[in-house]
């Protein structure tokens, strides 16, 4: 049986069924924050900035815990929010199809429901991996059908601690700037959430026209017959790889330091419910452990990204080839390894991703603040990892912590929902597999502190509530007075001995 004739209908059907769910759940919780008016301008509970997937589902767990006064800010377009069809550049996705990712636990929230609406379940069954751009449409969707309140082509300038232990966020929006009042604000800003692409140093004195990194807007067309190098062997290098090869490149050389391409992914052999909520439990010994572990066997490039590539007799794969050196030489570049030089007229660096708080102009205010594992961790000779020292060290609901206690008291309302979180959370805040979960920590996090926060108005409300349950007339009292009837008072004659 089809999905079309579950849901003849199609997505109309699906959203029924999705109301109908809600319904029974009583979700969304009704709203029980109280408001609260500073300077004549009504204060937002929760700013979330970022409408990717960890933004839409960080708003949807918010409603769903009845946190209805929130917002969410997007710099993008409406449908343009994060890497699927930007600079996402692979064929589909890399997770498999049935995760459940963003969908809270809900059967009519899941992708598989939404897919099988609209192509049945025999289209289901054939689908290998989600197209990233039908990923980016089932978001759309889910930000409809959720009716999650987000404000597109609204770029954050700046977080700033004000002295009532509110936020001020200054936005800009259509070239006016204005400024938001919030309690809590919630970081979703993706892979480079905390820092910014990474590119070598080599690069620095190369003019820009002749490079890209894979996280850029790039040309691909202007590519053709040219060519085209690409610094790295990870699954972004691999997929811009193949679109400039696909867009007609004429050679393509792939430079990689390693003498191998890993070919397990680690994490996927003990990815399990323990990982998912015990990874926060773990001493920060074995948190350490485990990531400086994975990090260094590092996560192999998909089969089907390799595939894509090694299809083009241009594509020439160098192991064992650091650039060592990289020259500007007229109209191209030209590229020395230890096995030798190549002339490219563009350089893609899929070097990923780097944190660094200083390249984040919205946290200027509180950067020097912000405490990071390598300040308070001791970390083990054997395992110097630059990355990981750079980690924030975030609390329970993936706030800030002080470097300095009470140097910066406002750091506890700042969340960082992105990929850096990773170390303190585990692999809660970026992923598919485990997006929910980390929403619903993260949530619940933010409710619990806006509870105890305002617990003078709810002890006030407490007080003054007056609705009676009972009216008086449910029974009268009895005036009769105390009977003198002993079988009342012994129901249970003593017995004679035997």
């Amino acid at each position: 049986m089809s999905a079309l004739s579950s849901f003849p209908n199609g997505l109309d059907a699906l959203e029924a069924r999705l109301r109908q769910d809600l319904a029974w759940l009583e979700l969304p919780a009704k709203a029980w924050v109280p408001p609260r008016v500073v300077d004549g301008q009504r204060v937002v509970d929760v700013v979330i900035i970022g409408a990717g997937m960890a933004g839409l589902v960080a708003s949807a767990m918010l409603k769903r815990l009845g946190v209805a006064n929130h917002v969410v800010l997007d710099k993008a377009p409406a449908g343009r929010e994060g890497p699927w069809v930007t600079f996402a550049r692979m064929r589909t996705l890399r997770s498999p199809k049935q995760l459940t990712g963003p969908a809270m636990g809900l059967p009519a929230l899941t992708f598989r429901a939404y897919y099988e609406a609209l192509h049945g379940r025999d289209a289901w069954v054939a689908l290998d991996r989600a197209p990233r751009e039908t990923w980016m449409d089932y978001l759309i969707w889910y930000r409809r059908v959720l009716d999650l309140p987000v404000r597109n082509g609204t770029t954050v300038d700046s977080i700033l601690p004000r002295a009532d232990g509110l936020l001020d966020i200054v936005c800009r929006q259509h070239g006016r700037i204005e400024t938001t009042i919030a309690r809590h604000v919630v970081l979703a800003t993706g892979r480079d959430g905390l820092g910014s692409p990474f590119v070598p140093p080599i690069a620095d004195d190369i003019d820009p026209k002749f490079w890209a990194h894979t996280a850029d807007a790039i040309d691909f067309a202007s590519l053709r017959g040219k060519r085209v190098g690409v610094v790295g062997a990870g699954a972004s290098a691999m997929d811009n790889a193949a679109t400039a090869l696909e867009a007609g490149a004429a050679r393509l050389d792939m430079f990689v330091r390693r003498t191998d391409l890993p070919r397990i992914n680690k994490f996927t052999g003990i990815g399990s419910q323990g990982v998912v909520h015990g990874f926060a439990g773990l001493p920060d010994e074995w948190k350490w452990r485990f990531l400086d572990y994975a990090m260094r066997a590092q996560t192999p490039p998909p089969r089907p990204s390799v595939l894509r590539v090694s299809a083009f007799p241009q594509a020439h794969l160098h192991l064992g080839s650091p650039i060592t050196r990289l020259e500007q030489q007229g109209d191209h570049l030209a590229v020395t390894t230890p096995k030798g030089r190549y002339p490219l007229d563009f350089l893609i660096f899929g070097t990923g991703f780097k944190i660094e708080l200083t390249n984040r102009p919205e946290l200027a205010a509180v950067a020097s603040h912000i405490r990071l594992w390598r300040d308070r961790f001791p970390v083990p000779a054997d395992m110097r990892n630059g990355e990981l020292e750079a980690s924030p060290d975030l609390g329970d609901a993936f706030e800030f912590l002080e470097a300095e206690p009470g140097a910066c008291p406002a750091l506890a309302r700042i969340h960082c929902f992105n990929f850096p979180a990773t170390l303190s959370h585990g692999k809660l805040t970026g992923d598919i597999p485990a997006i929910s979960e980390g929403a619903d920590r993260l949530a619940r996090g933010i409710v619990r502190s806006l509870f105890v926060a305002d617990r003078e108005r709810h002890f006030a409300d407490l007080q003054a509530y007056d609705t009676p349950e009972l009216l008086g007339d449910e029974w009268a009292d009895d005036e009769t007075g105390a009977s003198d009837d002993t079988t009342l008072r012994e129901p249970f004659p003593e017995r004679t001995p035997t």
